[in-house]
């Protein structure tokens, strides 16, 4: 059976995305911890991390990083926090999030219903920042 996130790459469920490219996604989760926070999702579903070849592994990594760039830029936090945890769904994904301060990493603090219009801005934002950055192929349209 196909993960959601599998579900949302295949477009049967909606999704904020910000990058597409021909190993992975990146869209805006439904419980942010902050604003722009973001998953990195390859399209083959892997379901942990450390079972991932090294070569998506290692672009997995790229891409978080542009990710973080672009979020730092729009959203002026002073760092950007990644995490992979791999517990809520069994398909390998980074979370990058703009954070000022260690608290901001509990996912206890997620916000469980988010605007709508709030994310659909973060998601515009994020894409414009992307291709200010040179990412124009990539950036999700």
């Amino acid at each position: 059976m196909a993960s959601v996130f599998t579900l949302i790459i295949n477009g049967e469920l909606p999704g904020r995305f910000v990058w597409k490219d021909e190993r992975c996604v990146a869209f805006l989760t439904i419980n942010p911890l902050t604003p722009g926070h973001t998953l990195v999702v390859p399209r083959e579903e892997v379901d942990e991390w450390t079972d991932a070849d090294p070569e998506l592994w290692i672009h997995l990594s790229g891409v978080a990083q542009t990710i973080g760039r672009a979020i730092k830029e729009v959203f002026g936090t002073s760092r950007v926090g990644v995490v992979v945890a791999g517990y809520e769904v069994p398909h390998t994904h980074i979370h990058v999030f703009g954070a000022d301060n260690m608290a901001q990493f509990d996912f206890a603090s997620a916000d469980p219903s988010p605007d709508p219009a709030e994310l659909d801005s973060a998601a515009a934002n994020l894409r414009a920042a992307l291709h200010a950055l040179g990412h124009t192929e990539q950036v999700a349209s």
